[in-house]
């Protein structure tokens, strides 16, 4: 029977074009299967055939858990110290095996084996096929649609599979079976079955993709796609570079009457693209991405990586777009929250910050309202710069004497000394659950502490433009945030 056994591997494995140790791996697996059907609850078992005789043994076995873990599967399952009895020197991650009877090959069923070994053999053809594809190193997957699938579109390209997944088309894209698809690579997921490659047409490297295949001076290193920003189906925005300064990055992106930028655009349903030159400048890279807009002035806050755009009337709704569309692609394009503003919401928000600057100077470092207009005017808004910039800076300010410059430096050192003081003392009060949640920083810590927010609960009952006004933080982080807070009301819920 061991004979046989091997003669039939070889057989298969000639037929099938699988490697021999893959069709010993199937049948070692049918094996485990059917022994498996011996036993109560979920035993783990090893088979294990000798590839020279055809012999084979039968394990069941138990992994070794941390003692901390617990058995989540006693049947599969021993704890470090228990294992540790039988076996001295094993480890969390070991496993004790123990001999069992083995079944014979006759009672696990001609037609189990067949099917746990073909799927087997279907597996490694699928693997090979996969690694044959993958090793090609193709980003663009090219095939026709196969079928639906949930929801998903089965791409076929040859005998490899992609899933497109409803959330990665193209809104308002309507294939259908037999249709060209092109789509990005966007990861291989060996866990699923029948199309493991998942793709995408909505993503930003898609976009960035198809501009190379189209401008061969990208593949050649003269120009650079630095970023990309796409409200798929509709417009978008890719940020370029000429490393040559002979080659023009926006002209050659757009080709001759436009026919590279429109060869892209016709892949994606219509979806206009705004190109915009990069720039190490972050103010003069916003203003080209803000463009057709017209900028008349651009205040830079490097704390909270914002910028106040100012535009004339005429320019605010090109700034903003249709639903904020073009603003919010700027943004996304740059990395920089963008705030566009008009003149008077500008000169507004400037008085403001002016009066909350000079209410500061004058509470914290004891002066008059001129002393705290000379060093607003002369480009301070915080404790920390009067205390920290370098000397000489202040002391070239000519209203101010060397005896008035330390006298207000050592004023702000002992303000925020005072203030950190505070901070600490009202950090104290707050529950340790609340310091332990996941997202929260001293300083966040420290504002809701100023707000009466002391526990997780407190943190819990609040409502996003409640934290947003406490926090400073964006209407999204304060989302996340209390929902974060309000994990351990639904958990306690589903006990």
């Amino acid at each position: 029977m061991n004979r046989e056994l091997l003669m039939l591997v070889e057989a298969i494995s000639r037929e099938k074009n699988v490697e021999r140790d893959v069709v010993l791996g199937a049948v070692e697996s049918a094996l485990a299967q059917a022994t498996k059907k011996l036993y109560q609850g979920e035993v783990d078992i090893r088979v294990a055939i000798d590839r020279d005789s055809g012999e084979y043994e039968t394990f069941r076995r138990w992994l070794v858990v941390p003692d901390d873990a617990g058995l989540q599967n006693p049947d599969a399952e021993e704890l470090l110290m228990d294992a540790q009895e039988r076996v001295p020197d094993i480890e969390v991650g070991e496993y004790i095996e123990e001999s069992v009877e083995s079944v014979p090959i006759g009672r696990i069923g001609a037609m189990a084996a067949k099917q746990v070994i073909l799927q087997k053999i279907r597996d490694a053809e699928r693997e090979m096929l996969l690694n044959d594809f993958m090793s090609r190193g193709e980003r663009i997957f090219t095939g026709t649609v196969k079928r639906m699938d949930k929801g998903d579109i089965i791409v076929e390209s040859g005998r490899v599979e992609g899933r497109l997944r409803r959330s990665e088309m193209i809104p308002k894209e309507n294939l259908r079976n037999g249709d060209r698809v092109r789509a990005m690579i966007m990861e291989v997921d060996l866990t699923l079955r029948g199309a493991p490659i998942i793709l995408s047409r909505s993503a930003p490297e898609f976009m960035i993709e198809l501009f190379r295949n189209e401008v061969p001076e990208i593949e050649q290193g003269l120009l650079e796609i630095k970023s990309c920003a796409r409200d798929p189906g509709s417009r978008a925005k890719i940020a370029v570079l000429s490393h040559d300064k002979r080659v023009d990055p926006i002209g050659t992106c757009v080709g001759v009457r436009g026919t590279r930028v429109n060869a892209v655009t016709n892949e994606l349903a219509g979806e206009r693209v705004d190109i915009v030159l990069w720039s190490e400048d972050p103010a003069q890279f916003v203003i080209g991405a803000l463009a057709p807009a017209n900028v008349s002035s651009i205040v830079v806050d490097e704390e909270k990586h914002a910028m106040d755009v100012v535009v004339d009337e005429e320019n605010l709704a090109i700034a903003i777009g249709r639903g904020g569309q073009n603003v919010r692609l700027a943004s996304d394009l740059t990395g920089w929250k963008i705030n566009i503003m008009d003149a008077a919401e500008s000169a507004q928000k400037q008085a403001e910050e002016t009066d909350a600057a000079r209410k500061l100077f004058m509470e914290k470092l004891d002066v008059d309202e001129e002393i705290a207009d000379i060093l607003i005017e002369e480009g301070f808004a915080s404790l920390e710069e009067v205390a920290y910039v370098p000397l000489q800076e202040m002391l070239e300010i000519e209203s101010f004497d060397e005896d008035t410059v330390n006298e207000l430096r050592a004023r702000a050192k002992d303000a925020l000394l005072t203030m950190e003081i505070a901070r600490e003392e009202s950090i104290g009060t707050v529950s340790q659950d609340l310091r332990d949640l996941e997202g929260l920083n001293a300083e966040l810590i420290a504002k809701l502490a100023a707000g009466g927010v002391h526990t997780r609960d407190d943190l819990a009952d609040l409502a996003i433009d409640e934290l947003t006004e406490l926090t400073g933080q964006t209407a999204e982080d304060a989302k996340a945030l209390i929902m974060k807070a309000r994990e351990h009301w639904f958990a306690a819920g589903q006990e």
